[in-house]
């Protein structure tokens, strides 16, 4: 088991009394108050629907409460277009889905996380040789530095969700969050991408969200696991304290007693 980290108590980012309704029948977070604390990997685990995306959503500004409020540390109230613009700047996202353009290489793709850094878009190309820099730097930490001049398209699936990590890195976030990056990969690469994942929120004390449904996986990298069920927060703790029928019950279904 992971040890917390000695800073794990500083609040980055909270939520208070956030609820996220679409039209009047769909609830997708109710009353949501939690407060994410710096250089921590916490993991949202359950079912689809639950509203773990729309929660990383709310965090990064892309859904607006539609009561309460979000507040990052050092920012402020995010409903503020200046404090949501900076906000975004030191926050960083990994997708499902990658979200690369195919035609470029892997080193394009990643200096587009340099974008918030730029007052013109385009001197994006070229760039200027600190942002290659950065970038070369973040292809190399994911083991990728002799494909940077590949095109993306030419990529595995978990090459490309190496590329989309390192596109997140280039941008030097406080705060990374992550929607079900391994959803599409094989058991044992979706290992293999999160135990770098890790690895890199410990040596940069970086604090990572992400959201999962492996829960065996959950259980070896989180360091917190909060559990939504229906747009509620029915879980918060350390994942030596999620029970199995805990578990079983974000899924609405028993899950297997081999994970414990």
């Amino acid at each position: 088991m992971f040890e917390l980290p000695i800073h794990a108590s500083t609040s980055l980012i909270r939520t208070e009394q956030v609820e996220v309704s679409f039209g009047r029948d769909v609830h997708a977070l109710r009353s949501c108050s939690i407060d994410f604390h710096a250089g921590a990997f916490t993991v949202l685990l359950g079912a689809s629907g639950a509203g773990k995306s729309t929660l990383l959503r709310t965090l990064n500004g892309l859904v607006q409460p539609t009561r309460g409020r979000v507040v990052a540390s050092g920012i402020g109230d995010l409903t503020e277009r200046k404090q949501l613009r900076q906000h975004r700047r030191n926050t960083a996202m990994v997708f499902q889905q990658h979200h690369l353009i195919g035609r470029l290489t892997v080193l394009e793709n990643v200096l587009i996380g340099r974008l918030g850094y730029l007052s013109n878009l385009a001197s994006l190309w070229p760039s200027s040789r600190n942002d290659r820099r950065l970038a070369l730097q973040s292809i190399e930490r994911v083991g990728l530095l002799d494909y940077a001049l590949r095109r993306a398209d030419q990529l595995s699936g978990g090459q490309q969700q190496r590329v989309g990590i390192a596109r997140a890195l280039a941008q030097q976030p406080r705060l990374l969050l992550a929607d079900e990056p391994v959803a599409s990969l094989d058991p044992a690469t979706a290992e293999q991408l999160l135990s770098l994942l890790h690895g890199i929120c410990r040596a940069d004390k970086l604090t990572v969200i992400i959201s999962l449904h492996q829960v065996e996986l959950a259980r070896r990298f989180a360091d917190r696991i909060i559990g939504l069920r229906a747009g509620t927060v029915t879980f918060d703790g350390p994942p030596e304290q999620l029970e199995v029928h805990q578990a079983g019950e974000l899924y609405g279904k028993p899950v297997l007693r081999a994970v414990a």
